[in-house]
């Protein structure tokens, strides 16, 4: 019984850190910075944002566009002269780790910028 206790407290400890930690890997986009973004228009729900070229991926080429504001879970980005939302809480993003510097993040799973396959955000 003791060890079950004991087995079941390290078992949430680690599901809370997991939780706790999941967003630290996720790159921060900030006013005035140039990325790549998905160019299909609203109609798109991929939202594949990356500071690298590369393709989105609903599997066209990413656009290049200037992150014109942030606010609350998501990144306006200036495209053609109109601004366009774009999730920073994303479903997929680059599994690389601190090395990569594409910072690819997405709704739908596909390649990130650096040309890996990009890993499910839990």
């Amino acid at each position: 019984m003791k060890k079950g206790l004991i087995l079941l407290f390290v078992t949430l400890s680690l599901s809370f850190a997991v939780v706790a930690f999941a967003d630290k890997d996720l790159p921060v986009f900030k006013a005035g910075e140039s990325v790549y973004v998905c160019g299909c228009g609203e109609g798109c729900n991929c939202l594949t944002i990356s500071r690298k070229a590369g393709t989105c991926s609903c599997g066209k080429p990413l656009v290049k566009g200037v992150v014109s504001k942030v606010d609350e879970g998501k990144a306006f980005v200036k495209i053609d002269g109109k601004d366009r939302a774009f999730s920073t809480k994303p479903k997929y993003a680059c599994a690389c780790g601190e090395e990569c510097k594409c910072g690819t993040i997405s709704q739908k799973p596909g390649k990130c910028g650096c040309g890996s396959e990009m890993k499910e955000v839990k």
